[in-house]
């Protein structure tokens, strides 16, 4: 039986790959500060410990520091520690293992001239520190001769930062989106998941990872609305405008260092421009993405239905 060490387990892409391990048979460590949703636990504290990796066949790297802290804040300084000196201990620790490292397509620069963006599109001019981080934490990854998968805005069950962010920012019925409609890539926690487990046989490199079309953001957005059973209407700020709001908000957003900024440059360059990955560096090893923003929008409306008639049943 293989044994797969997960870190970061507990978290969101973590315990997608964890449990899909286990659902294929194999014997999962979850390694990280808190036990994952099956398998053994390996305690580490991934800014400060070289793991314990001892009987693992492959390491899938997840554990990570997510967020848009504030520049030169302990939030920035405590990511650097997860995100880049944390991957140096995970290197240490793997002592030659096959490594399947979980990046971000946050590495790459920002701007315009993302349309259709392959793994050799520049990695620069980061926006915030979580793309610097994952930037400098892949770079090591992949001087060691790991695979590094680039999946952007992960989206599943358990999502703990992409969906309840967007839906936090529903104003009476309103949700505002800086610039016009574009077209983005987005990828199912179920893809990613997949990917990560067959991509311990491939050459070591990067590569990105999607759903298998992008999505025009407007209607993505409503999607995602309508499967939580929100009801908002989608408004347009010009783009110059968003970016001088979120430029403020920033500044502002030095008096509480410990605190996000609602609105940042990062978040408007994400939603503002096309930003498409093209898969097909992965697909050329054999994987094919399967799921959909449709299935997920299925799955949440099965679940409020079972939720609705359980408490009925339980009323009645």
């Amino acid at each position: 039986m293989t044994t797969i060490a997960v870190t970061g387990a507990s978290g969101f892409c973590g315990s997608h790959v964890a449990t899909a391990a286990a659902a294929r048979g194999a014997d999962v460590l979850c390694v990280g500060r808190r036990p994952g949703p099956v398998g053994r636990h390996i305690p580490w504290d991934a800014a400060r410990e070289v793991p314990d990796l001892s009987g693992a066949d492959l390491v899938v790297h997840c554990a990570a520091a997510v967020g848009d802290p504030v520049p030169g804040s302990p939030a920035e300084a405590a990511m650097h520690a997860v995100n880049v000196d944390g991957t140096a201990r995970l290197l240490e620790g793997a002592a030659g293992r096959p490594v399947v490292w979980v990046s971000s397509a946050s590495v790459y620069a920002p701007g315009s001239g993302r349309a259709g963006i392959t793994e050799d599109h520049p990695v620069r001019g980061h926006l915030n520190a979580y793309g610097r981080t994952k930037a400098a934490g892949e770079a090591l990854a992949l001087a060691a001769g790991a695979v590094v998968l680039r999946p952007r805005a992960v989206y599943g069950a358990g999502d703990p930062h992409l969906v309840p962010r967007l839906l936090s920012r529903v104003r009476r019925g309103l949700l505002l989106l800086p610039g016009p409609d574009v077209r983005l890539s987005l990828t199912a926690a179920e893809n990613l998941a997949d990917a990560c487990l067959m991509a311990a046989g491939w050459p070591a490199g990067a590569y990105n990872i999607a759903d298998p079309a992008p999505y025009e953001r407007n209607e993505a957005i409503r999607t995602v609305l309508r499967a939580h059973g929100v009801r908002a209407r989608i408004g347009h700020i010009p783009l110059p405008v968003a970016r001088a709001v979120a430029g403020a908000a920033q500044t502002l957003a030095r008096l509480r260092p410990h605190a996000e900024p609602p609105l940042t440059r990062y978040a408007v360059d994400q939603l503002a421009h096309s930003v498409v990955l093209d898969v097909s560096r992965a697909r050329s090893q054999g994987w094919v993405a399967g799921r959909t923003l449709h299935d997920y929008e299925t799955a949440l409306l099965r679940s409020r239905r079972k939720t609705a008639c359980g408490r009925a049943a339980s009323g009645a």
